[in-house]
């Protein structure tokens, strides 16, 4: 063989040697995958139905990716301080981040400016569970029934107040929502977080609330909150009794608080592909669906394509609502 073809031909060997070593490297580097700890960062306060739903999960993830999940609260700011944390986290998969409806659909319109970009800082790996939410009256406000509630805001507009966990959450949006929708005056009264609101409510401070089933099933079983009627499509297992805001006439008032899981955009696709298999899997776990579902949670199977789509129609339909109506948030 003439030695410039010997040559060349130790030269393409060498390079295939070079080719198959660096292909043998990436895949061990993808199986290897993951290494060391994943950070879990939640945008609300420990001991909170979020904080519940994401250690619910995590413990389950953890086991099957043999690898520790650690929560990391970071409240305040509507979600926004944990939302800017996890946007500006190295995007290598140990980062993931409880994204909510307020973190990716509300704050965008009900604030002037916020940190992040949901649509440019985050990709989705898929929706976790979702929590129905509940108009409930103060046992000694007297109102004990959906028409009950009805018919002492016509009678009363503008007299009659309501509590929800903050401005801008779901609670809020979806009373509004249903405000538009019925033609009600019925006054806002926010505070910081469910549990000081109901607290008010069942003391007679304030006569209404909209609550989410996780925070007040206890309470609705004890007596001491009176369910109304809720934002769901369907009546709800545990309440059978309770009519959703659509039988009572009210049309496309259906509104929920909704959890999901992301991680900063850049993130590798096989990556990303990786942690949604599992989350997914987890989300399917018979005790996992057990606890969420004991806990007021409806549990919900979806990818990262899913969620990305369930995401941009609830954004159409709640920054048309938040336009309309004038609502802001600073």
């Amino acid at each position: 063989m003439h030695r410039s073809m010997r040559a060349v031909l130790r030269c393409l060997t060498h390079a295939a040697v070079i080719a198959a070593s660096a292909a043998g490297g990436t895949a061990f580097a993808q199986a290897a995958y993951p290494s060391k700890p994943i950070k879990w960062i939640v945008g609300y306060p420990p001991g909170g139905g979020t904080d519940y739903l994401a250690r619910t999960v995590a413990t389950q993830m953890a086991e099957q990716l043999k690898q520790p999940i650690v929560i990391d609260n970071k409240p305040g700011a509507a979600g926004m301080i944990g939302a800017d944390a996890a946007a500006k986290a190295e995007p290598d998969g140990y980062t993931v981040f409880t994204a909510d409806n307020g973190i990716l659909v509300y704050n965008p319109a009900l604030y002037k400016k916020i940190s992040y970009n949901p649509e440019r800082d985050f990709a989705p790996l898929g929706l976790i569970a979702r929590v129905p939410l509940i108009v409930v009256a103060a046992p000694s406000a007297n109102i004990k029934t959906a028409a009950d509630f009805a018919d002492n805001l016509k009678r009363n507009p503008g007299r009659l107040s309501y509590a929800s966990p903050g401005n801008g959450s779901p609670h809020h949006l979806a009373m509004e929502l249903l405000k538009n929708q019925a033609g009600l005056f019925v006054v806002h009264v926010p505070y910081r977080g469910a549990a000081p609101a109901m607290q008010d409510v069942m003391g007679g401070q304030v006569p209404l609330m909209v609550v989410d089933a996780s925070s007040a099933m206890t309470h609705i079983k004890s007596g001491k909150l009176v369910p109304l009627l809720h934002f769901s499509a369907k009546r709800m297992a545990q309440l059978p009794d309770v009519p959703t805001a659509m039988e009572l006439g009210y049309k496309g008032v259906e509104a929920y608080a909704w959890q999901g899981l992301v991680v900063p955009a850049a993130t590798p696709q096989p990556v990303r592909e990786r942690l949604s298999r599992e989350m997914q899997a987890a989300v399917a776990n018979p005790a996992v669906r057990k606890k969420l579902a004991d806990a007021g949670w409806d549990p919900i199977q979806s990818d990262g394509q899913l969620m990305s789509v369930y995401t941009m129609a609830e954004t159409r339909k709640w920054h048309k609502l938040i336009k309309d109506r004038g609502i802001t948030v600073e």
